[in-house]
């Protein structure tokens, strides 16, 4: 019995040490919980809904979900509040806002570590795209989007944050062809 209970203390600390490191790593801009998540008509989110995605098997079966609405609605807050309880469940998850990731991108073509952040990206579970489509988005930097979507496609899930409703998304981007490769491997 004592034994028992001993290797169930253990199991926990571990599993508790593994959620505060995913966490950690994750580098969500808001430490949110669905808990905290409002959901009215109005910010068209259910509590079914919620509730539904709260056991993250749409990670394990690699699907987006996209968040879009005006400034201020709590998009960044509900996408955090998602990646947060996949971390709870052990899965890895990993923040970036599109200003940041561009310029990881751009960093990597310089100093040659762009493959490396494209199968650094790709082992992620989960990857949250914030502010997606505040700014144009040129050829290059739009080729290398579609490259991590591409390599996530159907394996990994990717959750998208914009103020632009979707069917904006492939204007914001300067090819209007990997515009919409990039809109068909997220939708």
């Amino acid at each position: 019995m004592m034994l028992a209970q001993l290797a169930e203390k253990e199991y926990y600390n571990k599993k508790n040490k593994r959620q505060e490191l995913y966490l950690k790593l994750s580098k969500l801009r808001y430490k949110s919980t669905l808990e905290d998540v409002t959901c009215s008509p109005k910010r068209n989110l259910s509590k079914e809904t919620l509730t539904n995605l709260a056991d993250c098997m749409y990670i394990k079966m690699g699907m987006n979900i996209l968040i879009s609405g005006s400034t201020g609605c709590g998009k960044s807050y509900l996408a955090c509040a998602l990646a947060y309880e996949a971390c709870a469940k052990g899965i890895k998850a990993m923040y970036f806002n599109m200003n940041k990731l561009t310029e990881q991108i751009l960093l990597s073509k310089v100093d040659g570590t762009y493959l490396k952040l494209l199968a650094r990206l790709e082992k992620y579970p989960l990857l949250v795209l914030d502010d997606f489509g505040l700014q144009t988005i040129n050829k290059e930097l739009a080729l290398a989007i579609l490259q991590i979507l591409e390599d996530r496609y159907n394996k990994k899930s990717t959750i998208i944050v914009s103020q632009l409703p979707v069917d904006k998304w492939a204007q914001v981007i300067s090819d209007p062809t990997i515009g919409d490769a990039i809109v068909d491997r997220i939708i």
